[in-house]
C-alpha cells in the first residue's frame, strides 16, 4: 500500500462528532486527512453498512481510503478499501483470505509481544495502541509511551501508525519516533473547526497535500 495514506488517519466516533459525522469527515479530508476508519461499536449491521456506503461515496472523489473497524463482512458489503482488526477479532490470515491480496489490513498491537507476532502476519500496517492514555477508548492495555513507541517501530517489519491520546501538542514527538503516521479521534472530531485541526496536524506530520 501507499504508506503516505497512513500519515493522518482519522478514526470515527459518532458520539464525539455530535451527529455531524459526515460533515466533520468531509471537512477533515479537505484539511488533509489521508485515511478514514469507520469505527462503530453500538449500531446494527444494517446501520453500519449504511454509514459505510455513505462514507465510501464521500471519500472516493478525494482518493481517501475507507477502512472498516473489525467487521470484514461490512468491509466487503460496502466495497471498502480494507479493514482494521484487533487482537480479539478475526485472525489476520482469514481476513486476508476473504478480502484478497489487494485490500488493506491493519492490525492493532498492544504489547511488544503483539508487535513480534504481527511481524509474521500478512498485514499492511500495525496500529500501536495506545501510545498515551485516551478517554475515547477505555479497554486498552498500558500505554506504550514515546520510548515504547520507538522500540515498537524499530522492531516492526510493517509501517506503524500511532494511536491513543495524540493531539497537536505531541504529534511531532510521535513522528520523531519513526511512526508512518498518527491516528486521531477527538483531536479532529471534537474541534470546532475539523478542517483547521486536520490542516495543523498535517503540517506537523510534515506531509503536504
Amino acid at each position: 500500500m501507499n504508506t503516505d495514506k497512513l500519515r493522518l488517519y482519522l478514526v470515527t466516533d459518532d458520539t464525539l462528532a455530535g451527529g455531524r459525522l459526515f460533515e466533520k469527515v468531509t471537512a477533515a479530508v479537505k484539511g488533509g486527512v489521508s485515511m478514514v476508519q469507520l469505527r462503530e461499536k453500538n449500531c446494527t449491521t444494517a446501520e453500519f453498512v449504511s454509514k459505510g456506503l455513505r462514507l465510501k461515496e464521500l471519500l472516493t472523489p478525494y482518493g481517501v481510503p475507507l477502512i472498516i473497524n473489525d467487521r470484514v463482512d461490512v468491509a466487503l458489503a460496502v466495497g471498502a478499501d480494507g479493514v482494521h482488526i484487533g487482537q480479539s477479532d478475526m485472525p489476520c490470515k482469514i481476513a486476508r483470505k476473504l478480502l484478497g491480496p489487494d485490500k488493506i489490513i491493519g492490525l492493532s498491537v498492544e504489547s511488544m509481544e503483539d508487535v513480534r507476532s504481527a511481524n509474521l502476519e500478512d498485514a499492511d500496517y500495525i496500529g500501536i495502541s495506545p501510545v498515551f492514555a485516551t478517554p475515547t477508548k477505555t479497554d486498552t492495555a498500558a500505554p506504550f509511551g514515546l520510548a515504547g513507541l520507538a522500540r515498537a517501530v524499530e522492531e516492526s517489519v510493517h509501517p506503524a501508525v500511532a494511536i491513543g491520546g495524540i493531539n497537536l501538542s505531541n504529534a511531532g514527538e510521535i513522528m520523531a519516533c519513526g511512526a508512518a503516521g498518527i491516528a486521531v479521534v477527538s483531536a479532529i472530531l471534537c474541534s470546532p473547526d475539523p478542517f483547521a485541526a486536520a490542516n495543523k496536524l498535517l503540517e506537523i506530520t510534515g506531509n503536504d497535500k
